[in-house]
């Protein structure tokens, strides 16, 4: 099991609403930034997703952890009947809702405050749940996995895209240098939160991935389990059916 990393270490807050307060901080700039630190490649990983989940011909999909709706738009043209971006931060979601209204898509995705954890939906309501960069903010990774499988129908399919750790030269020295250098940079100097961005370099480094994260989903419900690293293996997409 991964070890707890929280964003402010000196706060008495759990994990979970540190997460919270952390992304309405850095919400107004955080789709700048994500850009300038992925270097614009975290576009295609979310294209390769809406490829995989489109597969499914989904009519209700859930995006987790959605953000600023990144995913959840991108999803738009697979025309399903209804998205739904679920997120903790009401900063992102704020964000997001401005975006989704310039596209006139309000009617076609919806944006929800909520729990990841504990998801005001009935059992079996979606054909197809995202989570991008979200899982590794669980509080509770296992009870996060569990909630998703109970309210994804037997039919449907679970696409994560989260990070992971290359393995080999010179790829794994780079990501290092990457996420432990560049990325704290640039989030202390354009952020209005010093440790966000050493928060998000600290859990990606530290997150199970690969087969690790594969026995998760499959101890947490999840039968059928693929991964397929991206770009070298700095982040992987899961695949999971119930």
């Amino acid at each position: 099991m991964s070890k707890i990393i929280k964003p402010y270490k000196n706060s008495d807050l759990g994990k979970k609403e540190q997460v919270a307060k952390m992304f309405d901080a850095i919400s107004k700039n955080y789709d700048g930034l994500n850009r300038i630190i992925s270097l614009g490649i975290d576009v295609k990983w979310r294209k390769k997703v809406v490829k995989i989940v489109g597969k499914n011909k989904p009519k209700q999909i859930l995006d987790i952890a959605t953000g600023t709706g990144d995913l959840a738009l991108m999803m738009a043209e697979l025309s399903p009947d209804k998205i739904i971006g679920l997120d903790i931060s009401e900063g992102m979601l704020a964000v997001g809702k401005e975006k989704i209204a310039k596209v006139n898509l309000s009617e076609k995705i919806e944006m929800v405050v909520g729990d990841s954890e504990e998801m005001p939906f009935d059992d079996d309501t979606f054909d197809a749940i995202t989570v991008s960069f979200g899982v590794r903010n669980f509080a509770n990774l296992d009870k996060g996995i569990k909630e998703i499988a109970r309210v994804l129908k037997p039919s449907g399919v679970l696409v994560i895209l989260e990070t992971s750790n290359p393995m080999k030269f010179p790829f794994k020295q780079g990501y290092k240098l990457h996420t432990h250098l560049f990325l704290p940079i640039i989030g202390k100097l354009f952020s209005k939160d010093k440790v966000a961005y050493s928060y998000l370099s600290e859990s990606a480094n530290s997150f199970p991935f690969g087969a690790a994260f594969n026995n998760i989903l499959q101890k947490n419900g999840f039968t059928s389990t693929e991964d397929t690293p991206v770009t070298f293996g700095v982040a992987t997409i899961y695949t999971a059916r119930l």
